[in-house]
């Protein structure tokens, strides 16, 4: 379970074998600490040294943002051993045809992912469907066929950029008013979609880092990703197959208007970004949550897991193929 604390000005404590979270003398939460795997601190929210202390030592990860979601600490118990496995992962970023082929299936698990995406809400609007949609849709197959032909990690990186924009041209066809969504603005976010899919974002990387960390693989060291000072370049590969199960929560959202453009956003913080409410972002942390608490079937393990667990189960497989020296990644081929 991961617990929020979202509520500024608010204290967190430790009481009893249970974490206590109040503001201004209210309590907001009473939760056994067992209970909990990973707490995500947002802003100014305060944690008793008691808490601090315990945590880690139980095992529980905690995880620091700002207010507005950009990533600021993560605190950790002691990490378990695993030169051998990090040495043969070393080993295989050093070698570029292992690199190259681990890439390749990356890209091809977020190419076919993105395809699906767009595929899906074709068929649901039918001859309705927007022309922008099957111009997407085309790039995104012509992206996929010509991944298996790069030869370097540049070329592939070319590629997915290129569909990248093609299917964010086709997605932003899909959002109805009064949301508007003109394409990808990272720093900062200038609009309630950009908002809503750099948190989305930023949420599914820390659940990355976190299972990259748990079997025990360098989170720095990544395949697809370069390597670069305080970049998490391994769990930003992970994160690849799921960022368009963010893009369907956010269209879902703004489509159903689950949250309001004018209501549930403001403008402040580093550069006037747009960004959530207080409200805003405790109604978009329990969507996406239950969206990641949703089951599919994992291929390698033919079991119907949740996305969490998903995510864990790919961090495996890249254990998995490193220990064999079997390079290339399977995606999980949603559907």
């Amino acid at each position: 379970m991961i617990l929020h604390l979202t509520v500024q000005g608010s204290q967190a404590r430790l009481e009893n074998g249970r974490i206590v979270v109040e503001s201004e003398g209210n309590l907001l939460a009473r939760v056994p600490i067992h209970q909990i795997g990973t707490v995500v601190v947002w802003g100014n929210v305060g944690l008793t040294t008691p808490l601090l202390a315990a945590l880690p030592d139980r095992g529980v990860e905690v995880v620091f943002l700002t207010r507005y979601g950009r990533f600021r600490a993560r605190l950790l118990g002691n990490d378990t051993p695993h030169v051998a496995l990090r040495r043969a992962q070393y080993a295989a970023i050093d070698d570029a045809t292992w690199r190259l082929t681990t890439a390749r299936g990356l890209v091809a698990a977020k190419l076919q992912h993105q395809r699906t995406v767009l595929q899906r809400h074709r068929r649901r609007k039918g001859e309705a469907a927007p022309e922008d949609v099957s111009d997407a849709l085309e790039s995104v197959r012509t992206a996929l066929s010509a991944v298996p032909n790069k030869r370097t990690l540049n070329s592939l990186r070319g590629v997915e950029g290129t569909a990248a924009r093609a299917y964010f041209r086709g997605l932003r066809s899909l959002f109805r008013p009064p949301c508007r969504f003109e394409g990808r603005r990272k720093r900062p976010p200038t609009d309630p979609v950009n908002a809503l899919l750099s948190l989305g974002y930023t949420l599914v990387t820390q659940k990355a880092q976190s299972a990259v960390q748990v079997v025990g693989l360098d989170p720095y060291a990544g395949f697809l990703h370069a390597e670069e000072y305080g970049r998490p370049a391994l769990a930003l590969d992970l994160v690849e197959e799921f960022r368009p199960i963010v893009d369907g929560v956010v269209l879902k959202i703004c489509n159903q208007g689950l949250l309001s453009p004018t209501e549930d956003f403001t403008t402040g913080g580093d550069n006037h970004a747009v960004m959530l409410t207080q409200e805003g972002l405790k109604r978009f942390l329990q969507i996406f949550e239950n969206r990641f608490a949703q089951k599919f079937l994992h291929p390698e393990r033919g079991e119907r897991l949740t996305l969490n667990q998903c995510i864990v189960e790919q961090a495996y497989q890249i254990a998995r193929r490193v220990r064999e020296n079997r390079p290339g990644y399977r995606g999980m081929g949603f559907r």
